[in-house]
C-alpha cells in the first residue's frame, strides 16, 4: 500500500502528526535560573593553533570556548596574551570609562535630554579589547554597542553627546539616531540601524584593500541575532571565495531585544560554527574574559593581515541591561539571569586579575571609577552648551535640505525658507 495523500486531499492516518518547534527560552520572568546547562570549558585547555592554520583547524574552537582568566583570577594557556600591566590597566580604564559613559547618556535619557540611548554593560570586552587588539587605521564597521570603540580610540566624548542630543554641535547634523556615530578621522563606519547591512560593507572594504596592496584590514560587529539577515551570509560566502582580510566579530548576548538566541539558530550549534560551513576560521571566545578576547582579536588580525583570511569570532556574553532605553527586559526575561550568569562582569574580571597579580588595588578602583564619571560629567557639561533635545539649538533648518543635491531645487529652497521663517516666530532669540 503506498502511504500519501487520500482522495480527499487528507494526509493519510498512518503516519505521525507533524509538530513545529517554536524555540523558547529556559528561563522567564519569575523563574529560577539556573545556567548549569552551558558547557563552560576550563582556561587554558584550548589549543591555539598557528595565525597561518588551514581554516579547518579551527573548527574545534568553533563550538569550544577560548578562556584565559580563571576562578583564581589569573592567566592560563596558550591564549594568554601576556599583556604587560600598564596595556592591562589601560585596557581597564578603557571599559571603565565606557561604562560611566553608559549610565550618564542613560540617565541623560531618562531626563528628557535625548531620545535614546542603549548601552553595552556587561558586553565592554568585546569593543575595547579588540579596539585595542587592531592597529588604529584598520577600519571598522561597528553596530549600536560598540561605543567602547570609539573611547579607546580617543574620539572626544563631548562629540559623541553632541550626536546623542542632536544638538548644533553634531558633526552629523542631527541626521542620524542617537548612538549612530561616525568618524572618518578614527577610521570608524558610520553605524546603520539596518541590521547586518555593515558586514558585506566591511567585506567589501576588505577586498578593496586587498585589491590595492594596502595594509589595513577591516573587522565588523553584529549581534548574534542579525546573523540571522541575509547580508550575513552575503558578506561570509564573500570573504570566504575572495579570502578577504576581515573579521566577523558575532556579539551573542544571548537576547535580541525579547528574543532569545534560539531564534537565530542558537539552539541547534554556536554561532561561531557558522564559519565551518563557510571554511572560514572560527572562534568561540568568553566574550567576559577581556584577556580572550584580545587574544582571539589580535590572532584574527594578524592572520588577516598574513593574507590567511577572513575570521569568524563568537563573542559569548550576557546582555546585562535592555536592549535599549525602549526596552524592558522585566517582561520577557528573569531578573535574576543577570546576576546567575556564569562567566561574570568583564570590568570585575580584570580589575581582579591586576590586584591578583599586584598591579591593583580597590583603592585605585575606586579612585579610577570617581575619575571616569567626573570625565563624562564634565564632558556633559561641555556638549549641553550646544543643546539637548527639544529646547530648539539644533542646526539651522536650512540643513535639512543639504547634502543631497548639488544645486539645491526651487521647490526645496522654497520649503527651507518657510522652516526658517516658522523657527524666528517660535525661538526669536535663537
Amino acid at each position: 500500500m503506498v502511504n500519501g495523500p487520500t482522495g480527499n486531499g487528507q494526509v493519510g492516518h498512518n503516519r505521525p502528526s507533524l509538530r513545529l518547534h517554536v524555540p523558547e527560552p529556559k528561563f522567564r520572568p519569575g523563574d529560577d535560573v539556573d545556567f548549569s546547562h552551558l558547557a563552560v570549558t576550563m582556561p587554558g585547555a584550548q589549543p591555539r593553533p598557528d595565525e597561518s592554520c588551514e581554516a579547518s583547524e579551527t573548527n574545534t574552537l568553533a563550538s569550544d570556548l577560548v578562556r584565559v582568566l580563571g576562578d583564581d583570577n589569573q592567566a592560563h594557556g596558550p591564549w594568554d596574551p601576556r599583556l604587560d600591566p600598564d596595556t592591562l590597566r589601560d585596557m581597564l580604564e578603557k571599559m571603565a570609562l565606557t561604562r560611566a559613559f553608559d549610565e550618564r547618556m542613560y540617565r541623560g535619557q531618562r531626563q528628557g535630554k535625548t531620545s535614546f540611548y542603549m548601552k553595552s554593560t556587561g558586553e565592554e570586552a568585546t569593543s575595547v579589547a579588540p579596539a585595542m587588539a587592531l592597529a588604529s587605521d584598520d577600519m571598522v564597521f561597528p553596530s549600536y554597542r560598540q561605543q567602547g570603540i570609539l573611547i579607546t580610540r580617543g574620539y572626544p566624548l563631548v562629540e559623541m553627546i553632541n550626536q546623542i542630543y542632536s544638538n548644533r554641535g553634531d558633526k552629523l547634523k542631527g541626521r542620524q539616531l542617537p548612538i549612530m556615530y561616525s568618524s572618518r578621522a578614527h577610521s570608524f563606519f558610520t553605524i546603520s540601524g539596518n541590521l547586518a547591512t555593515q558586514t558585506p560593507q566591511a567585506v567589501g572594504w576588505a577586498m578593496a584593500s586587498a585589491i590595492r596592496g594596502d595594509s589595513r584590514i577591516a573587522a565588523t560587529w553584529l549581534g548574534e541575532g542579525s546573523t540571522a539577515e541575509g547580508d550575513f551570509h552575503s558578506a561570509c560566502i564573500f570573504a570566504a571565495v575572495y579570502n578577504a582580510p576581515v573579521i566577523l566579530n558575532v556579539v551573542n548576548n544571548q537576547w535580541a531585544i525579547s528574543s532569545f538566541s534560539g531564534f537565530a539558530g542558537g539552539e541547534r550549534t554556536t554561532f561561531a560554527a557558522r564559519a565551518v560551513g563557510y571554511g572560514i576560521a572560527g572562534l568561540r571566545v568568553d566574550g567576559n574574559d577581556p584577556l580572550a578576547v584580545y587574544a582571539a582579536s589580535q590572532w584574527a588580525a594578524n592572520r588577516a593581515r598574513a593574507n590567511g583570511g577572513p575570521t569568524l569570532i563568537e563573542h559569548f556574553t550576557y546582555r546585562a541591561e535592555g536592549h535599549s532605553t525602549s526596552d524592558d527586559p522585566s517582561a520577557y526575561r528573569s531578573a535574576q539571569e543577570r546576576n546567575e550568569w556564569p562567566l561574570g562582569d568583564p570590568i570585575m574580571r580584570l580589575k581582579d586579575h591586576l590586584i591578583a597579580i599586584g598591579e591593583w588595588d580597590e583603592d585605585r578602583q575606586a579612585a579610577l571609577d570617581l575619575e571616569c564619571a567626573e570625565k563624562v560629567k564634565a564632558a556633559t557639561k561641555e556638549a549641553e552648551k550646544n543643546g539637548i533635545l527639544g529646547h530648539g539649538l539644533h542646526h539651522p533648518f536650512h540643513t535639512m535640505f543639504e547634502d543631497v543635491y548639488e544645486d539645491l531645487p526651487w521647490h526645496l529652497e522654497e520649503q527651507a525658507a518657510q522652516a526658517i521663517r516658522e523657527r524666528k516666530i517660535k525661538w526669536p532669540q535663537a
